[in-house]
């Protein structure tokens, strides 16, 4: 009897029966498992790999250094890309760095009180959920000058230029005006709805304002908390006229 052989012999495709030559069919595979059809070369599925989950071994061990649990307090680190920290209410880790712009704000303890320089930012930072209060604080200093109300003296914040510049108190936010340099002996800096507060016919303005100590001396500050929907405010001196300006409250 006469077979056919070599490049005569030819064979039909179990999946498409398409006819091709014998030794272009192709034996298929499941699970690593003949099935017993051949398949054309060119519609043949390959052997998944993920039929093979299980059978390889996928982890890869590694011996620890120290493998008890740590019980101190780890530190972590968060960076935010600004000075305004006063709207964090939260941090989710049990300790941290802050870095601000440049700046960074670290702690070695389970509580530190932390301030920055020149940056003022000072920041409390309490273990529990991490608790984060934060305050931007100004440097108030007193000296001559020339503002909308004419020459004398004036307020001048060291992190701002020229004499009683405009403020931007954010809606929530927390600002600490430092009054603690000698300078500020007799002016304190008070807070109205009204330029020029009291010398321009309006009243102090207390919603959110807190304050401490006698201005000139150590610890002296003016602090406001700005309520949701606040007014533009004026800050002034309560005794002399004219030595204030603007605080926008957008």
């Amino acid at each position: 009897m006469a077979t056919a052989r070599g490049k005569y012999a030819f064979g039909f495709c179990d999946r498409t029966g398409f006819r091709y030559p014998l030794d272009q069919l192709v034996d298929e595979y499941q699970n690593g498992v003949k099935t017993g059809m051949r398949v054309g070369f060119d519609v043949v599925d390959p052997d998944h790999p993920q039929n093979f989950l299980g059978r390889v071994r996928t982890d890869d061990p590694q011996s620890l250094l120290n493998s008890r649990p740590d019980r101190k307090i780890e530190e972590a680190k968060v960076v935010i890309p600004t000075t305004d920290l006063a709207t964090l209410e939260k941090i989710p880790v049990p300790f941290m760095a802050v870095e601000v712009g440049s700046v960074t704000i670290s702690g070695t303890t389970e509580v530190a009180d932390v301030t920055v320089s020149p940056t003022s930012v000072t920041a409390q930072f309490s273990l529990g959920g991490l608790s984060v209060q934060a305050v931007t604080t100004y440097t108030v200093t007193v000296a001559s000058g020339t503002n909308s109300y004419g020459s004398g003296n004036k307020y001048y914040i060291a992190e701002l230029s020229g004499a009683s510049p405009a403020l931007t108190l954010n809606e929530g936010d927390t600002y600490k005006f430092d009054q603690s340099d000698s300078s500020n002996s007799g002016h304190p800096l008070r807070f109205s709805t009204t330029a020029n507060g009291s010398h321009g016919g309006g009243s102090e303005y207390t919603t959110g304002v807190t304050t401490s100590g006698t201005p000139g001396n150590a610890g002296a500050y003016t602090q406001i908390t700005v309520a949701a929907g606040a007014p533009t405010l004026y800050y002034y001196c309560t005794n002399h006229s004219g030595m204030g300006g603007t605080a926008n409250t957008p």
